[in-house]
């Protein structure tokens, strides 16, 4: 039986302590691939942590300039190097939702601190895992979890919507810059899931009416291994 193209791999995910990330590091951990996760909350990381083999927690938070370079240093070192990075941490800016006007200057900074800034500044702190990891012929993958909200103008979602609209822009662009290099960065809307982000913009909306966060997770598991057949291929 030929080996699942997924385990062996290298992947770093943030938010890995719930949602989409949580069920990524399941996902991913249950078809044999090192994960190396980040998320804020100490008790959350040990407990993902000790219930999945392969998952390698670290306690942090992306939207941290100075914390940038040592989870970068932490994830690549505990994985020995790194194939895929997943920037999945999101932040919804002010909950309650309330229109651009009502937003506070702080509120649509810290939108944009984790869903824009915090993705570049690690991006690019792993770039060189990223670009080594190409030269000897494995995948070299980033993926940024974005959102219709980058594409809809849904009024209450302005400092959410915004930020993930220059992620989804400033993921074209480094694509095709990274291009020469063998790095691949893509941009995926995850859709609507059953998240507790969703609740606190949503309230009210019907649970069943959303996608579970491990549809999506096997969505992007699915992109991940295209993306190692073509590495293999090329």
């Amino acid at each position: 039986m030929d080996q699942d193209p997924i385990a062996g791999l290298r992947v770093a995910v943030t938010g890995g302590t719930s949602g989409l990330g949580l069920a990524l590091v399941e996902a991913l951990t249950q078809r044999g691939a090192e994960v190396g996760f980040v998320a804020r909350d100490p008790s959350r990381v040990l407990a993902v942590s000790s219930a999945h083999d392969r998952a390698h927690g670290f306690v942090g938070d992306v939207s941290d300039k100075d914390q940038t370079h040592p989870l970068a240093m932490s994830l690549s070192a505990s994985l020995g190097g790194l194939d895929v990075l997943i920037n999945n941490a999101s932040s919804l800016g002010p909950v309650p939702l309330v229109p651009l006007a009502d937003t506070e200057c702080e509120e649509l900074e810290e939108a944009l601190a984790t869903n824009l800034v915090g993705p570049f500044r690690l991006t690019k702190a792993l770039l060189g895992a990223l670009s080594a990891s190409a030269r000897e012929g494995r995948p070299a993958l980033v993926i940024n979890v974005t959102s219709d909200a980058a594409v809809n103008p849904y009024p209450g979602w302005g400092a959410y919507g915004s930020s993930k609209a220059a992620l989804q822009h400033l993921t074209r662009i480094w694509d095709v810059e990274l291009a020469a290099h063998g790095v691949r960065v893509l941009a995926v809307d995850p859709g609507d899931m059953d998240t507790a982000l969703h609740a606190a913009a949503l309230p009210n909306a019907d649970p069943a009416s959303l996608k579970r966060p491990a549809e999506s997770a096997a969505e992007i598991v699915a992109l991940i291994e295209r993306h190692v057949a073509a590495a293999v291929n090329a």
